[in-house]
């Protein structure tokens, strides 16, 4: 029973690293959001008189090609 366990833990130690590693090649995009004070008016930026911005990393993700769904007879 031991000698299971071992090789169970065994294999699952030696897949996991695989799935780790096409985690770290998801693609990411850069995605900027103007910010509205109270009033809904974008704010400025003191410094550079520009509009202040909210910028955040997002992933993309793959579109499926897929089949209709076929219609339901009555």
């Amino acid at each position: 029973m031991k000698h299971l366990i071992f090789a169970a833990g065994l294999a699952l130690a030696v897949a996991l690293p695989t799935y780790a590693a096409d985690d770290a090649k998801k693609e990411t995009k850069k995605v900027c959001v103007d910010v509205k004070g109270k009033d809904g008016k974008p704010e400025m930026d003191k410094k550079t008189g520009k509009v202040k911005q909210n910028c955040k990393e997002v992933k993309v993700h793959k579109k499926h090609e897929g089949t209709a769904v076929p219609e339901k007879k009555k």
